[in-house]
């Protein structure tokens, strides 16, 4: 599916959320490429042969060898902290920005240069998303130090910066749109500006994720037709995709390099209508054998074909619409109790932006194990269907499926038996023990019963 930062960008256009400084492909998140490329026609050839023979052998379970079992399970655990930390220090940012009168500072400014609202907007916006950009910063430091530790990224701080550069520049263009938009309600339908703002979002929503693959990616990563890289890989796909009813040509496979970045692998699926798209990042194609790739590309398809990026649209905008809801019920009494001590006359000042944001901040981390458990019976899913239009065109795609989850699991140091709360909370994939322990014991064909999906 859409990887988590892009989603960041799309929901922006309701919760204005902070840009990570580390871009991240860690979880979705570099072996460099060579810069002799071997013929493409040779390529799969080339990994299969290349695979210790160790690798070649049937996976039967998610296991991991001794001394990546123990950072898998030590890094588990790091993610698991981080991730309560970042809920808490993200909160604090806030409080520190209202407790400092930062954003009423802000504000005051924007209103002495500008008269005109649109550029009031974008004159107290800015230095907002770079403070809290700024403050927030240590925490994505930290979650970067542990990546390189661990092996999980190769990006070195320069590159990371320049991402942090582009990603506060996205902010800022984007947000400034929505927060003119946002007070505009505000001050014209006081008691309905939380429906008023999330009817205008859902349109610019949708637009977002149509243009995303044309503007959003590309300022963070380089792409290239797949079959120029693999042309054998984009035949075997192209059956899949046959199979699967899809109209997504050639021209649509994209390779991504995301060896810059991390050393991990993983393919996605992008874009409505139109745009829809399907990229493999260079790093499975070097480093994994076809019939591995094809069965994560089936795993992809069966997000378009079941509907899974419009239902998943659909869903988080109702939640965007129950979260703003909650923002509009508790923000009046925030506003009445602390509003005088922090320099906030009403909700259509300026600088109540960081009091909506708390709100929404906290329920947003509440609705998580919704979304997240949403994320994970989708996700699901597409195994399910992944391995059953792969099924005939791969000699073995239950197979094939569970030699991707081992290899990617190993490159990602994938926990093998993580905290079933860090599960509920925060993971929004299922564990990989288990989906590789379901997709080694779905095979309805042997027992004469109908495929769930692909009849």
């Amino acid at each position: 599916m859409i990887r988590k930062w892009l989603l960041f960008a799309l929901l922006a256009l309701a919760f204005l959320p902070r840009p990570a400084l580390a871009t991240g492909l860690q979880s979705s998140s570099a072996s460099p490429i060579a810069q002799g490329r071997t013929p493409a026609a040779a390529q799969a050839a080339q990994r299969a042969s290349t695979r210790p023979i160790e690798e070649q052998e049937k996976v039967t379970a998610y296991t991991l060898p001794p001394d990546l079992y123990q950072k898998a399970k030590t890094l588990g655990r790091i993610h698991f902290l981080t991730n309560l930390v970042n809920f808490v220090y993200g909160l604090l940012v806030f409080w520190l920005i209202l407790e400092l009168h930062l954003a009423p500072k802000f504000r005051d400014r924007a209103q002495s240069l500008a008269s005109n609202r649109f550029v009031q907007a974008f004159l107290f916006t800015t230095p907002l998303i770079v403070a809290v950009s700024v403050l927030d910063s240590p925490t994505a430091i930290y979650e970067h130090i542990v990546s390189r530790k661990y092996g999980l990224s190769v990006e070195d701080w320069g590159a990371l910066a320049w991402d942090w550069t582009k990603g506060i520049f996205l902010f800022v263009i984007i947000g400034s749109f929505l927060v003119w938009i946002l007070y505009g309600v505000i001050r014209r339908s006081p008691r309905n500006w939380w429906f008023y703002f999330w009817l205008i979002s859902v349109p610019l929503i949708v637009f977002l994720s149509f243009v995303e693959p044309y503007v959003l990616e590309p300022m963070f990563f380089t792409f290239a037709p797949l079959e120029q890289k693999d042309p054998a890989l984009v035949a075997q796909i192209e059956r899949v995709a046959e199979r699967a009813g899809l109209d997504i040509p050639p021209s649509r496979m994209l390779w991504m390099k995301a060896s810059d970045k991390t050393p991990t692998m993983n393919a996605y699926v992008s874009g409505i209508g139109a745009s829809k798209r399907i990229v493999v990042w260079d790093t499975s194609v070097d480093k994994e054998t076809t019939p591995e790739i094809v069965s994560v590309v089936g795993h992809e398809m069966g997000h378009y074909v079941l509907g899974h990026v419009w239902k998943g649209l659909i869903f988080s905008l109702v939640v965007m619409l129950a979260l703003l809801y909650l923002g509009y019920r508790t923000v009046g009494w925030v506003l009445a109790r602390w509003g005088q001590r922090w320099g906030i006359a009403r909700l259509d000042d300026w600088a109540s932006l960081p009091v909506l944001l708390l709100l929404l901040s906290v329920f947003s981390f509440l609705s998580d194990p919704i979304t997240n458990a949403y994320s994970r019976f989708t996700e699901h899913q597409a195994d399910v269907y992944g391995v059953e239009v792969t099924h005939g065109i791969l000699p073995e795609a239950a197979q094939a499926a569970a030699d991707s989850f081992q290899v990617e699991g190993e490159s990602s140091l994938s926990d093998p038996d993580p905290n079933r709360l860090n599960v509920f909370l925060f993971y929004d994939h299922p564990p990989i023990s288990d989906r590789v322990r379901f997709l080694l014991n779905y095979d309805p064909w042997s027992k004469g019963s109908q495929p769930e999906f692909v009849k």
